[in-house]
């Protein structure tokens, strides 16, 4: 497959700048693999679409303060640091993005807090715009780890603070209701939808919730840069999948039921733990999986998701489990009838 399929085109005031007053009254697209039918419905509609003892997975990661604003030493010039992953909490090294990235050195001192409290020092270059840091600070990790939630501020998309900075409404909801182990720059937003109410609702119908841990990272947003898909290499990301998951989901498919995979971050992690065609196992480590079509998907027979940028790994993956086509064809009508795209927007059902 060539990414150049899998370009549209997307005005740019659909993209939400802020949630929905309350979470399931977002707008629910309703896709029908089979038929090719789609609906316009309210995400809390999504109950009409289950039935008892189906079986619904999620991830449970949460996203953790990892924006830091700073200065560069002796210029002072503004920068912003984008904190990926903690590689030796001992040493304190992080891998990170700098932006501006044009005039950042090895050996160059980062400095943030209002006092300059906290100080990092660039020790390596990974690419263009990455960089290895290690941060200067003489207490405990924990009192580390504090100091930097302390300072940090919310991951919000790139499009979202061009036009505005993160607010404490952000803190609540650019997260999920059950969110838990932490790790994520990227929210895994398809479960944004989720109220307590609908959590609820769900219990009572006797829909099993199940949920594992994938910590989303940054290269769901790095743009591809190859035509040919199946050059494009992912990012490695942490994931965790225990037993209990494993036997709900297995027991479903034993059993003819449903499995629905919330979010294209649940959906990668179920199809890396595959062992034989629709069957999983605990899996405890790093994930690059890619999936593009055409593609066998063997586990989810339904997928909740947002909308999602064009080219990007998210909608391909997308379009691998509904079909390039019907995909085109919804979101197509998603433009058409105005629906929000991004993190903050609306959702889709494909069934």
């Amino acid at each position: 497959m060539k990414l150049s399929e899998f370009k549209y085109s997307m005005p740019k005031d659909l993209y939400a700048m802020r949630p929905a007053a309350f979470r399931d009254d977002s707008r629910l697209m309703v896709i029908n693999r089979e038929t090719g039918e789609i609906e316009h419905r309210t995400f809390k509609n999504i109950v009409e679409y289950l039935d008892a003892h189906d079986v619904v997975v999620a991830n449970n990661t949460k996203v953790y303060p990892s924006v830091l604003k700073g200065e560069k030493e002796k210029t002072g010039a503004s920068i912003t640091v984008n904190l990926l992953r903690e590689l030796n909490p001992e040493t304190r090294l992080w891998d990170v993005i700098v932006d501006p990235a044009r005039k950042i050195r090895i050996g160059n001192k980062l400095y943030f807090g209002t006092n300059d409290e906290l100080v990092a020092e660039v020790i390596d270059n990974t690419t263009s715009r990455g960089r290895t840091v290690r941060f200067l600070y003489d207490g405990s990790n924990e009192e580390f780890i504090a100091h930097i939630k302390s300072l940090g501020t919310i991951p919000l998309p790139d499009e979202i603070r061009k036009v505005r900075e993160p607010d404490k409404k952000d803190v609540e909801r650019y997260q999920t209701l059950y969110a838990k182990e932490e790790g994520a720059v990227v929210a895994p937003s398809a479960g944004f939808h989720f109220s307590k109410e609908l959590l609820k609702r769900l219990e009572v119908m006797d829909v099993y919730w199940t949920e594992l841990t994938l910590h989303a990272g940054i290269g769901n947003f790095k743009p591809i840069e190859v035509e040919d898909l199946s050059k494009h290499r992912m990012d490695a990301e942490e994931m965790h999948l225990g037993a209990e998951t494993c036997d709900k989901v297995n027991g479903a498919k034993a059993e003819g039921k449903k499995v629905v995979a919330v979010g294209v971050t649940t959906m990668r992690a179920l199809e890396s733990a595959v062992t034989i065609p629709g069957k999983i196992s605990p899996y405890d480590g790093w994930t690059n999986k890619f999936i593009y079509p055409p593609y066998d998907f063997t586990v989810a027979d339904m997928m909740v998701t947002g909308f999602h940028p064009s080219q990007s790994s998210m909608y391909i993956m997308v379009c691998a489990f509904g079909g390039t086509l019907l995909m085109n064809k919804a979101y197509q009508t998603a433009v058409k009838e105005k629906y929000s795209f991004g993190p903050y927007g609306d959702a889709m059902l494909i069934l």
